[in-house]
């Protein structure tokens, strides 16, 4: 099990840029699959992007392609979202989401340890 911190969010504008960072604690976090989720008010929690354990392989969802980059610091047990060009439908709650069993990465259920989030705000 692996204990998942988010931080970064705040309150940008249209057009800004921001990184989000999700620290890991406890074991084998090098050998998790890592993902961002994010969750508007009164919506379901979308898959946003995906990294495979040695950083090797991502993907994105169509609405980010371009504009967001995952990456990862297996040495320092650490997952980033960098988020530019952002825009107002940007804005919700993100989530870093580790999974071990190889289920499909863009299924919220398959993760086994989420962290509690971090609220990005984009103003028009």
């Amino acid at each position: 099990q692996v204990h998942l911190v988010e931080s970064g969010g705040g309150l940008v504008q249209a057009g800004g840029s921001l990184r989000l960072s999700c620290a890991a604690s406890g074991s084998h976090f090098g050998s998790f699959r890592m993902s961002w989720f994010r969750q508007a008010p009164g919506k379901e929690r979308d898959f946003v992007a995906t990294i495979n354990w040695n950083g090797e392989s991502t993907f994105y969802a169509d609405s980010v392609k371009g504009r967001f980059t995952i990456s990862r610091d297996n040495a320092r047990n650490t997952l980033y979202l960098q988020m530019n060009n952002l825009r107002p439908e940007d804005t919700a709650v993100y989530y870093c989401g580790a999974e071990y069993g190889g289920g499909a990465p863009v299924d919220s259920s398959v993760y086994d340890s989420w962290g509690q989030g971090t609220q990005v705000t984009v103003s028009a």
